[in-house]
């Protein structure tokens, strides 16, 4: 029963030190997760309104523009994990949702050493790899965005689409898959207000497409990044709510334990006592 006992408490200290653990990786993905969001959404409001001043040039170019074509060959997938783990099922969803939808016939750019190591041992076309970009990493996705556009000017990919988590809210993430080249017109909205761009026609496009490219790439990035904490954030929060069930069970336990033992040495004494008379 002692043996029991002090067993019962070196699981409870080992639990205790798990649950402090937990909750100071909790409390450090929250502080990430708000300065993450805010970084996100300044970027987002940039990157939509880009959005819609491409939705109203193409509104008056021509159909031939190359960046408006499909080209025959394979697609181009940038596909963005986590470099660190802990982070629930954050890897999982993005790399199952990446194996029913995308061809194993397609290039992969994988982003996070999380994905790479998984990819390296799977039968696909991993095109590039990169991780531990961190927060200041917008020249790399230039980098990226001008090799990219390369390949597609030289019809040596069919199109150039993401694969990333999108941040709905604090507790809602999801995978989800687009197309950024060829540019996909979209129906025509009525306006009262007429809007005039220099240079006209095609030619702007490409100017703006490029930059468009660039700041899609790296605004999903942020948004992934977001996902991320925040996927983080609530596994650290239920492995601390499981951390402190399991302690209350074992204290119960403990307690149980250290009674029995009373009542077993109290029951002795009185069986003693009464040996005696």
């Amino acid at each position: 029963m002692a043996q029991g006992k002090l067993a019962l408490k070196a699981r409870i200290r080992s639990v205790d030190s798990t649950k402090k653990i937990t909750k100071a990786m909790q409390l450090v993905a929250s502080s990430k997760l708000k300065k993450q969001k805010d970084f996100m959404e300044k970027n987002k409001e940039y990157a939509y309104y880009l959005k819609e001043t491409i939705s109203s040039i193409l509104a008056s170019v021509e159909e031939n523009h190359p960046y408006l074509q499909q080209h025959e060959g394979n697609d181009l997938i940038i596909v963005y994990t986590s470099d660190m783990g802990l982070c629930g099922g954050y890897n999982a969803n993005i790399l199952r949702t990446l194996e029913k939808e995308i061809s194993k016939d397609a290039y992969i750019v994988m982003i996070g050493s999380r994905g790479i190591r998984w990819i390296n041992n799977r039968d696909y076309h991993l095109y590039e790899s990169r991780s531990d970009l961190g927060d200041n990493c917008y020249g790399d996705f230039v980098t990226l965005a001008n090799q990219l556009l390369d390949l597609y000017t030289k019809k040596e990919i069919g199109s150039i689409q993401v694969l990333y988590t999108t941040f709905i809210n604090s507790v809602t993430f999801q995978p989800v898959k687009e197309v950024l080249l060829p540019v996909k017109k979209e129906e025509k909205k009525t306006s009262v207000a007429v809007v005039e761009f220099e240079p006209a026609g095609s030619r702007i496009l490409d100017e703006i497409v490029p930059m468009y490219l660039k700041s899609l790439l790296y605004s999903y990035y942020l948004e992934a990044k977001t996902s991320e904490q925040a996927n983080r954030r609530m596994a650290m929060e239920s492995a601390t709510d499981n951390a402190e069930e399991i302690k209350e069970t074992l204290e119960l336990q403990y307690n149980q334990a250290r009674q029995a033992a009373i009542t077993q040495e109290i029951t002795e004494i009185v069986g003693g006592v009464n040996a005696l008379e």
